[in-house]
């Protein structure tokens, strides 16, 4: 039991000491920040999707909020808007989107898992639109922004340690983070306790669409380019990363620090390494497969063991 509890950090640990093993630049202070860097937008996606885990339910359209909302900068950053303005309309994308899904799954009973499916595909479909499914080049401006060092931080992780200390303090320190887990561990008894079930299950999808939004933001600002391709899968890399972290894909469980964090970084470690290796780069799909199934692996095998502690717990004397 103890092991499975710890098993983020310990798989950690494996991981950087394999490749810091096998390669001893994994492990110099530059290529450390450069992992936190690259998997700041990742983590932000996945913050959002531990909100949705942890309710029970399921976001299949993060990686197609996180396109939709880089295109729609993209155009506008090209068309003059001031930055500002584009920012706003970011948010605001991320916000229609997840209330379009909150929606459909509260209010008409759909499966979280099909309504979000589809919005995936309505996400993608209008950025392919908008841009022509052609790759937009942003000007020099915007990528200086993904370049830059307020306070001598790279800006990805300022917004990171914003979202995360924001994030952890609504879960952990309010009632609302309180009614979260409740939800997610007992929805019946949630009801019956009087909770606002289906609020609280509303608001953890606009959560995740907003925090897509952002991570869009982030991520197109280091690359300073949208291709056809941009988000594309990042959903399942932000369930991964969720799970890895301990949050359970039942509902109830799981923190976003250290947890998500930790499976961000991770996935993003094990990237980061293979390319240091110079690996094969057709055995990155290969990889971050293996590390989806464990995650599944180790979120069932947890469960098991908490039901068994449960079940002795409530054994009758």
């Amino acid at each position: 039991m103890r092991f499975l509890a710890n098993s983020s950090w310990l798989l950690g640990c494996a991981v950087f000491l394999f490749f810091g093993v096998l390669s001893p630049k994994f492990l110099e202070i530059a290529n450390l920040v450069n992992i936190l860097i690259q998997s700041s937008s990742a983590a932000i996606v996945a913050i959002g999707m531990t909100f949705v885990l942890l309710t029970g339910g399921i976001d299949l359209s993060v990686g197609a909020i996180m396109f939709l909302s880089a295109v729609v900068a993209g155009k506008m950053v090209l068309g003059g808007s001031p930055l500002p303005l584009v920012m706003m309309a970011i948010m605001v994308i991320g916000v229609v989107f997840g209330s379009v899904n909150a929606f459909f799954i509260t209010r008409l009973k759909i499966l979280a898992f099909v309504v979000t499916l589809a919005t995936l595909y309505v996400g993608r479909g209008l950025a392919l639109m908008i841009s022509q499914t052609r790759a937009m080049n942003l000007p020099e401006t915007f990528l200086h922004i993904g370049s830059a060092r307020p306070i001598g931080i790279p800006f990805p992780i300022l917004v990171l340690a914003a979202v995360l200390v924001l994030s952890h303090l609504l879960l952990t320190r309010t009632a609302y983070g309180r009614q979260v887990y409740a939800v997610g561990n007992d929805l019946a008894s949630g009801i019956k306790a009087g909770i606002p079930v289906y609020r609280i299950q509303a608001s953890v999808y606009i959560v995740s669409g907003l925090l897509a939004a952002v991570g869009g933001i982030v991520s197109v600002a280091q690359l300073g380019a949208v291709s056809p391709t941009f988000g594309n899968q990042r959903e399942f890399a932000a369930v991964a990363a969720a799970v890895l972290g301990g949050t359970s894909l039942f509902g109830g469980r799981g923190k976003v620090f250290p947890g998500t964090i930790l499976g961000a970084i991770l996935i993003q470690a094990v990237e980061n390494g293979l390319v240091i290796l110079n690996a094969d780069p057709y055995i990155y799909p290969l990889i971050t497969a293996s590390i989806i199934f464990l995650a599944v692996m180790l979120d069932s095998l947890r469960r098991q063991q908490f039901k068994k502690l449960h079940s002795r717990k409530t054994r009758p004397a």
